[in-house]
């Protein structure tokens, strides 16, 4: 068996339920720099499919949480958050959480985020995955360091 299948075998996706969002919350109090208050995470259980764990070998090891927003002009979805936990990057979790949200987003015009300006590997990955950063917003980030950060889209 070759290591990407090996790989792929022990990658599992899990919804996100009222008995593990304290798993999230934890999660996201590791691998961001940002606090979410509560609403963030009341608003994750509504979102079905768009919010997701991943576990490696049984153990969650990172998430991925957005929402759907319309305005006039079209219906997208907006990725408020994916991470993955430092000793579990590059084994292709993150990837398998953005093709399950592209996946659920198809019928959406639009998926977009926010990515602060010297996170330089988040950056790497949504280019590799055909986002484009289409703006700079200045002070997004109101208790980090820097506070700008990259507005990245993806037509679906």
């Amino acid at each position: 068996m070759s290591p990407s299948v090996m790989t792929s075998e022990r990658i599992s996706l899990g919804d996100v339920t009222p008995n593990n969002v304290g798993q999230l919350r934890k999660l996201n109090q590791v691998i961001f720099p940002v606090n979410y208050a509560e609403k963030f995470y009341q608003d994750v259980l509504e979102v079905g499919e768009l919010a997701k764990l991943v576990y490696y070998n049984d153990v969650c090891v990172g998430a991925v949480c957005c929402r759907k927003e319309t305005n006039d002009k079209e219906t997208r979805v907006y990725m408020m958050t994916l991470g993955v936990l430092k000793p579990y990057r590059q084994l292709g979790l993150g990837r398998r959480l953005l093709d399950h949200i592209l996946e659920h987003a198809s019928a959406y015009s639009s998926i977009y985020l926010h990515v602060q300006i010297t996170n330089g590997s988040a950056l790497n990955f949504y280019k590799k995955n055909g986002f484009e950063v289409v703006d700079t917003e200045k002070d997004y980030y109101k208790h980090i360091e820097p506070r700008d950060a990259y507005v990245l889209r993806k037509a679906l």
